[in-house]
């Protein structure tokens, strides 16, 4: 629903000869890619039942519970003020934004669907045929990026940890009032 074409590198026919299916969807959000190493959520969540409905303060409170989820795993994350998204290091950190998880919903009278991808042990190549969420002055990266920059050691269950690490954080988010 907010993708532009101009933001796909290459043609639907040329992402097809890549195996790569393109697919359009109504959510919020801009283009962006999924393939496996990736683990990805859609909530389904009545915000109306939840005092008061503020989807901003929905996007915001996914962020925290990726970010909490992201320390457990050992690498450090934050938000970036005026893009929804989740980005690998803290504050200040060199260089241009690192983009960790990318967040796209859609609501249907208060209910939300849709969610995110969090990049666990996805090839990032296939982000260099789009420009992922519209935003050209990011590098995409992923919790087995991350960890190596930091000198980490290869996890061969990192995949698992990842899982269980977010589904504990979401529950404790949504064990709270999120809106």
């Amino acid at each position: 629903r907010g993708s532009h074409a101009e933001n796909l590198r290459l043609r639907p026919e040329e992402l097809e000869a890549r195996g790569i299916d393109c697919f359009e969807v109504a959510r919020g959000g801009d283009v962006t890619y999924h393939a496996p190493g990736q683990l990805v959520g859609y909530l389904v969540v009545d915000l109306a039942a939840r005092s008061r409905p503020d989807v901003g303060r929905f996007l915001r409170g996914i962020e925290e519970a990726l970010i909490a989820a992201l320390a457990d795993l050992g690498v450090p994350a934050r938000r970036v003020p005026g893009r929804t998204g989740v980005f690998a290091g803290s504050k200040g950190s060199p260089g241009r934004d690192r983009k960790i998880a990318s967040i796209g919903i859609g609501l249907r009278g208060w209910v939300s669907w849709h969610g995110f991808a969090l990049n666990v042990g996805v090839d990032l190549a296939g982000f260099d045929c789009i420009v992922p969420c519209g935003l050209p002055d990011v590098d995409m990266t992923s919790v087995e990026v991350e960890r190596k920059r930091s000198g980490e050691v290869p996890d061969p269950d990192l995949e698992v940890r990842a899982r269980l690490r977010v589904a504990d954080s979401f529950r404790q988010w949504l064990g709270e009032d999120p809106a």
